[in-house]
């Protein structure tokens, strides 16, 4: 996994081969970042990364200055490679919780600027996150909620949904407050 952006460009960090992770891919990265740079300012932003797995959007966002980044992730392994790697880059903005990601959206009461998330795939619950960072006003005003998720589903039924970046097997969905 490299960061693609920001003070930690260029850098490679290599995950226990034992995560049960599927990192969003360097080009699906890159491009959703060029997308975020040109409709908010990132050093600004408070975000939460949900299914962060190996933490590969989360430190993005930390490269590039985010002001609050919080990772939510189950598995215990991702949850301390992602703690780890921010205390040894010393990225301090960063703060990983190890909790299944839909009980923490309904218990949750902070607001963020930007909400990702990147389930397994599989997962047939993904609808309900658009449904549940909603319902539990989640995001700011003119907060963005993005979900990484296979280019052959469609999450567009959500009345907040505004629109669907493919980038080949993987697709952006966008939701807007």
């Amino acid at each position: 996994m490299r960061i693609v952006g920001g003070r930690l460009k260029g850098i490679r960090f290599n995950p226990p081969k034992n995560l049960p992770v599927r990192p969003t891919t360097d080009m699906a990265k890159e491009a959703l970042f060029n997308i975020l740079q040109n409709q908010v300012d990132i050093n600004n932003l408070k975000v939460l990364d949900l299914f962060s797995g190996t933490g590969n959007i989360s430190l993005e966002f930390a490269s590039r200055e985010a002001l609050a980044i919080t990772s939510v992730d189950l598995n215990f392994g991702c949850y301390n490679y992602l703690k780890n790697i921010s205390k040894e880059q010393n990225l301090t903005q960063i703060k990983a919780i190890k909790a299944d990601v839909f009980k923490f959206l309904k218990q949750e009461t902070d607001k963020f600027d930007l909400i990702f998330a990147d389930p397994p795939y599989d997962l047939n619950r993904i609808p309900e996150i658009a449904t549940l960072v909603f319902e539990k006003e989640l995001l700011t005003e003119n907060g963005i909620l993005i979900i990484e998720h296979q280019s052959m589903q469609d999450l567009s039924i959500h009345p907040n949904f505004t629109e669907k970046r493919k980038y080949g097997y993987s697709a952006f969905s966008f939701f807007n407050n």
